[in-house]
């Protein structure tokens, strides 16, 4: 299965399971969990801080940019389509 670590980008500081984010609407989540969208009013936090009373840098940093082994899915995504395209074209060129 994929591993995906998520940290913060500018510290490294690992998120606990517990760790909570506050939603401008007042609600406390993980953010992790709905990957930066608040459950309660629906709003999308494009940027995340880093706790530092759990140990990080309270630095703010592009949500996305806190998921680390993103990039070999991508890449392992782009090398099925490629094979399914080629498997296809070998399946049309096939005489019937």
């Amino acid at each position: 299965m994929d591993q995906i670590k998520i940290s913060c980008p500018k510290c490294n500081w690992e998120p606990f399971e517990e760790s909570r984010w506050m939603c401008t609407c007042g609600h406390q989540w993980n953010t992790f969990d709905t990957g930066g969208r608040c459950p309660q009013c629906k709003k999308v936090w494009e940027h995340t801080q880093c706790i530092g009373w759990e140990g990080g840098c309270d630095q703010w940093s592009p949500h996305l940019d806190w998921y680390n082994g993103l990039e070999e899915i991508v890449a392992r995504l782009k090398e099925e389509i490629a094979k399914r395209w080629k498997e296809e074209v070998a399946v049309e060129i096939l005489p019937g």
